[in-house]
């Protein structure tokens, strides 16, 4: 939600209710109570926020708000590291604990470095103030932290210059170009790898243990994969859910449910597959139950799928199944 309650606070600023901004980007009040948002559904916002403001610079006005515990404890893991690279490489350790829109790079060039930040977007393409204000935050929040000013050597956007160049030179008191290869900013080594003020090695591991602990919870697979098959076992009655509707249910885009299925070597398919199976199992040995009924219960439109589905993954029929009591031994490269 950080990055919900920066554009939520920027948009007060504008005399703007949240009301009015979930209204226009089509969004519920209630989804203010969760932990975490959709990508689609943060750029809906920005968009709608641009649109009812009316202001070119919103983003960068919007990423300047950034204080000491915009980040939650990420934060806190920032400003206890020993350099702002250092903290930089914590950013791109626990860039998910902000938000999933994007990640860092650090690109070394001489005695320099880029900090170029590449926007993961979803469905919908990413507002160009989403990245004007994730630059602005990371100067500005560099600033927080460091005891000296940051003073970045060059500034550099992928997308057309959105205000008057006044905007942002009083942002990055630098130059600014457009329409280049990446979004960026270039930062001075010595800057870099100077001493933060409040750097501290026990406070930092301790904090870096919690985030850890956070960012374990946030990717659990198997807790994430047995809620999505608990809620396709619930969905089969009326027919296969589509996959947009099973990501739609678990807050994700439908590009984004699809990768985290692949990254644990799935697809919404074999899901599926692996459901049915396991219902049309236990279904097939209550006795009691017609073979008609429990295809129509697991979504097959006609019987005969089902029985050519149930061969396929026990090696048996459904009646040779249940004759045997339900588990005789199948061939082994038949099971799913």
């Amino acid at each position: 939600m950080s990055w919900v309650n920066t554009v939520l606070a920027e948009a007060e600023r504008h005399g703007l209710t949240r009301q009015q901004l979930l209204n226009h980007a089509k969004l519920q009040l209630d989804q203010l109570n969760n932990d975490r948002w959709p990508i689609d559904d943060i750029t809906r916002l920005w968009r709608a926020a641009v649109e009812l403001s009316q202001d070119s610079g919103f983003g960068l006005k919007a990423g300047s708000l950034v204080g000491p515990a915009s980040f939650n404890v990420v934060s806190f893991i920032l400003q206890s590291s020993p350099s702002l690279r250092d903290a930089i490489g914590m950013a791109q350790q626990f860039q998910r604990l902000i938000s999933d829109g994007g990640r860092f790079q650090l690109l070394a060039v001489a005695d320099k470095s880029w900090v170029i930040y590449h926007p993961q977007q979803g469905d919908l393409a990413f507002s160009p103030h989403q990245i004007e204000a994730v630059l602005a935050a990371v100067v500005c929040f560099s600033r927080w932290v460091s005891d000296r000013p940051l003073m970045p050597e060059r500034v550099q956007f992928s997308h057309d210059q959105l205000g008057p160049q006044e905007g942002y030179q009083a942002v990055f008191q630098t130059t600014v170009d457009f329409n280049q290869a990446f979004s960026g900013i270039l930062l001075d080594n010595a800057i870099l790898d100077h001493p933060l003020p409040q750097a501290d090695t026990q406070l930092a591991a301790m904090h870096r243990e919690y985030a850890s602990a956070r960012l374990d919870a946030l990717s659990r697979a198997p807790d994430f994969l047995e809620q999505v098959r608990q809620w396709l076992a619930s969905n089969l009655l009326h027919g296969v859910p589509e996959r947009s509707a099973a990501a739609q249910q678990f807050g994700l885009t439908d590009r984004a449910f699809a990768r985290r299925l692949q990254s644990q070597g799935l697809s919404y398919t074999d899901l599926v597959d692996g459901v049915r199976k396991d219902a049309a199992c236990s279904a097939v040995a209550d006795t009691e139950r017609a073979f008609t009924d429990i295809a129509q219960s697991l979504g097959f439109s006609e019987a005969s799928a089902f029985n050519r589905a149930f061969k396929r993954w026990c090696g048996y029929t459904p009646g040779e199944w249940r004759l045997a009591g339900g588990a005789p031994e199948a061939p082994q490269e038949l099971l799913f």
